[in-house]
């Protein structure tokens, strides 16, 4: 029996972004609470007009670019978010071919840091234009339910200590 390929995988996170009153304390929040190293990204995210969801090419400096689909709700706080993620060898041969099908919505060029706490990813961001964020992303699986991940994405919150009017329902495009 094969495997089906990575882009045809429904993957889901619980999620939460936030507005980062003070980066450098959650920069030693996240350097304390980390389970992995952390790593620095330039992303830069341009997102396409698509009927459902949202999609995105995200090119990220010296890595391999993605084509990511998701859908989530926009409200503030901890929400699921499905998504596909599907390599790209030719990132500018297809942000021209659904530039030309869907038009461009946005393009959001961030700095980000990424941290690893168990299967959760916390981001510390800085987009341009915008100013800084934080976002979690509990990654859902076999051992990780949807009520787990929010347990998680909750005691983050605590630990950065954000309160509810720091949380941001809409994505960084949204948000331009």
């Amino acid at each position: 029996m094969s495997q089906p390929s990575p882009s045809a995988v429904l993957n889901r996170n619980i999620e939460l972004k936030a507005k980062l009153r003070d980066p450098q304390a959650a920069l030693a929040v996240a350097e304390a609470l980390a389970t992995a190293p952390v790593e620095t990204q330039r992303q830069v995210d341009t997102y396409f007009a698509v009927p459902h969801g949202r999609l995105k090419l995200r090119e990220i400096e010296g890595r391999t670019a993605q084509l990511v689909w998701y859908a989530r709700a926009d409200q503030p706080g901890a929400k699921g978010s499905d998504y596909r993620l599907v390599n790209v060898a030719h990132p500018e041969g297809l942000k021209a071919s659904l530039a030309s099908a869907c038009g461009i919505k946005a393009v959001v060029d961030k700095r980000r840091r990424i941290f690893l706490y168990n299967n959760v990813r916390i981001h510390l961001d800085e987009v341009e234009s915008l100013g800084n964020f934080i976002e979690f992303e509990a990654v859902l699986g076999p051992e990780i339910d949807d009520a787990a991940g929010r347990v998680q994405v909750e005691f983050l919150q605590s630990a950065f200590q954000l309160v509810a009017d720091d949380l941001i329902a809409r994505s960084y495009a949204e948000l331009l």
